[in-house]
C-alpha cells in the first residue's frame, strides 16, 4: 500500500520495477476504496481484500517507516514492522510489534511464516 497518487507512485517505482514485479497488487492513496489518509486503516484493509479467499486483518504484516503508517496498521488490527528512519525519535516506535534498521534483518520464521531461500 502507498500513500502515493498513480503519478508519483510511477516516478517513485521506475528504478525499482523487478521488486514490484513481485507484488500481487498495489493500492495507493487516490484508490476509490481509500477515503482516508493514514492513520486510517482505509489503504490497508482495501489491500487485504484484494487477496483472494477470506483474509482476516490478524493474519496480515504490514512494513511501515512512518508513525501514522504502523498506527494505520493496528487500527486495521494488522501486525507492524517498523523499519523507521534513524533519525526519527524512539518514542514513535511503541506501537510497532517489531522495530528493524533494515528489512535485510527481517527474519519471517520469528512470524510463523517460512524462510527465505538461499
Amino acid at each position: 500500500s502507498f500513500r502515493s497518487h498513480k503519478r508519483h507512485f510511477a516516478l517513485k517505482t521506475q528504478n525499482h520495477q523487478e521488486l514490484f514485479a513481485l507484488m500481487h497488487h498495489v493500492v495507493m492513496g487516490d484508490d476509490p476504496e481509500v477515503k482516508a489518509g493514514k492513520p486510517s486503516p482505509d489503504i490497508f484493509l482495501a489491500a487485504m481484500r484484494r487477496f483472494e479467499g477470506n483474509v482476516e486483518p490478524s493474519n496480515c504484516l504490514v512494513f511501515e517507516d512512518a508513525p501514522s503508517g504502523v498506527g494505520a496498521a493496528k487500527n486495521a488490527g494488522m501486525y507492524a514492522v517498523m523499519v523507521p528512519d534513524p533519525r526519527l525519535d524512539i518514542s514513535y516506535h511503541k506501537e510497532a510489534d517489531q522495530v528493524l534498521s533494515s528489512l535485510l534483518d527481517f527474519k519471517p520464521t520469528e512470524w510463523g511464516l517460512p524462510p527465505f531461500k538461499e
